[in-house]
């Protein structure tokens, strides 16, 4: 039995893969038709390291090359998934946040370069976009501390980053999309109690990400709940991930699934 799984989030149309891992928010009814596979279904379609480690090297925001002061929003994805659209409304966020800055993941100078021009025509600085060379995993998911919002991309969403950011302990704030990719941080945040960081469109996302900054109390009990539920919920609970997954082969070995 073949079984599609990570990697590729969406239908491989292969009659020799009969199988995906997904799960409710990912893959819901209504897109069920579109997929050629059979979902399995688990409390949370990705699995997560609980015993990942994160340095503790003291790192500060200076160090980093960020302001001591201000509200610092950040995107650790790859550069592609930075589509115009959602790239406008970061723009339009830092506008309405003032001393914000954007951090942003380095993927080439000329990358760097094309962001801060595009910046500039929307109005902001382009020094107010700063960009964080690459790092091993532990000191990675360290500086993830000096950040206060995680913003999601919309046509892909943040996968493996956006578990990493939300390990890290820092909130993040996506829209739920109409693909299993563009779904993904909110089922990261369904698994994790925090659905309501799940925006249903571009304006509640954008509001909501303002508001965040705008609100500190609301912020650092976002904070609290995340560090409070990554042990209790879900996404980060590796255990049941397994049991569930076993249990998920078992049936499919024994024929009651399909």
């Amino acid at each position: 039995v073949q079984i599609s799984f990570l990697g590729y989030p969406g239908t491989l149309g292969a009659d020799c893969i009969p199988y995906v891992i997904a799960d409710p928010v990912v893959l819901p009814k209504q897109l069920r038709p579109f997929f050629s596979e059979q979902p399995i279904y688990l409390d949370c379609y990705q699995i997560n390291d609980d015993e990942q480690p994160i340095a503790e090297t003291g790192l500060t925001r200076v160090a980093a090359g960020l302001p001591e002061e201000g509200f610092v929003y950040c995107c650790f994805n790859t550069s592609y998934k930075i589509e115009p659209s959602v790239f406008e409304i970061w723009m339009s966020i830092l506008g309405q946040v003032s001393e914000s800055v954007l951090w942003l993941l380095a993927s080439t100078s000329r990358c760097a370069d094309y962001l801060r021009a595009a910046a500039q025509k929307q109005g902001v600085a382009p020094e107010r976009l700063i960009f964080a060379p690459r790092l091993p995993k532990a000191e990675h998911l360290e500086r993830h501390r000096l950040a206060d919002v995680f913003l999601d991309t919309f046509i892909v969403n943040a996968h493996t980053s956006a578990s990493d950011a939300l390990w890290a302990g820092l909130p993040l704030v996506t829209r739920t999309g109409a693909n299993f990719q563009a779904r993904v941080c909110t089922s990261l945040l369904s698994a994790l109690g925090l659905s309501e960081y799940a925006a249903s469109n571009e304006h509640e996302y954008e509001q909501l990400a303002v508001a965040l900054a705008r609100d500190p109390r609301r912020l650092q009990t976002f904070r609290i709940r995340l560090a409070e539920h990554r042990m209790t919920h879900p996404l980060f609970m590796t255990e049941l991930f397994i049991r569930q997954f076993e249990q998920a082969l078992l049936a499919l070995r024994n024929g009651s699934r399909g």
